[in-house]
């Protein structure tokens, strides 16, 4: 079901802003056993975006009715929120009056093999580089070009997911999700002050490692840092935690950060 400005419809106007510029922000969310997992999270998370690109954002109970309208009768699904600036004229420049047009949608939830949740997954270098923009840097806005053409470099089936660097090299995230590492000591995951997505699950982990006493840094990573590192992680809200099992050359074997980040988000789902 797709409800735009709270109807039902399918199309947007052809001046939306969102889809000239992708001048807007969006966030994706889980419903499991018919529950909405960490909305308050998700909510805040996309009124911070918003603010940044200096966007109304819609008010939170009409966004709650609206989630909880597309997602009824639908107990496993994924829920999408778009909120582009709305429709303005021809030209970069802001539209004098800003009326914020919303778009919030279900699907089913991507069908992944069981094996990358119990064995762990593969995944490649994409050979993208993500361009540094701080002014950007961790905002889920809608120009995701980039990571669209990282996504077109493979279509092996078992490969989950592909590594992007920003132009220094350093690791930044996956193309769907966050990174966390570990050499035994701490929990690591890239900077995102120059470029990325800061998902809310990676929050969630953060504030799991400090709930129990784990220490966690967020700093630049290499790619041989990586590879040299006792245990991989890719995050997102759909896929919980997967487990890296092999990179290239590099190889892992089972480990335990990644059932513990499960165990911390099924703490505290809210």
């Amino acid at each position: 079901m797709i409800l735009v400005n709270g109807t039902a419809a399918t199309s947007v106007t052809a001046d939306d802003r969102g889809l000239a510029y992708g001048d807007g922000a969006f966030r994706t969310l889980a419903v499991h056993g018919g529950r909405l997992l960490a909305w308050r999270r998700q909510f805040d998370k996309l009124a911070s975006d918003l603010r940044a690109l200096h966007i109304p954002c819609p008010q939170e109970p009409l966004l709650r009715e609206e989630v909880a309208e597309v997602a009824r009768g639908q107990p496993e699904c994924a829920v999408k929120i778009i909120v582009t600036r709305g429709s303005g004229r021809r030209g970069y420049a802001h539209p004098s009056q800003v009326a914020p047009h919303r778009i919030v949608s279900s699907s089913m939830l991507p069908q992944y093999p069981a094996a990358w949740v119990n064995d762990g997954v593969t995944v490649r270098a994409c050979a993208l580089r993500l361009a540094w923009q701080p002014a950007l840097a961790g905002i889920k806005h809608l120009n995701r070009l980039e990571n669209v053409l990282a996504r077109a470099e493979w279509n092996d089936a078992e490969i989950a997911e592909g590594l992007l660097q920003d132009c220094s090299g350093n690791v930044i995230s996956g193309t769907m999700t966050n990174i966390f590492m570990t050499d035994g000591a701490e929990l690591v995951t890239p900077d995102l002050s120059g470029c990325g997505v800061a998902g809310v699950t990676r929050d969630r982990v953060m504030e799991g490692a400090r709930r129990n006493g784990v220490n966690c840094r967020v700093r630049c990573v290499s790619l041989d840092e990586l590879t040299s590192a006792r245990e991989v992680m890719l995050v997102n809200s759909l896929i919980g935690a997967w487990q890296v099992r092999r990179f290239g050359a590099a190889t892992w074997g089972p480990g335990t950060l990644t059932e513990r980040v499960r165990r911390w988000l099924d703490e505290s789902d809210d």
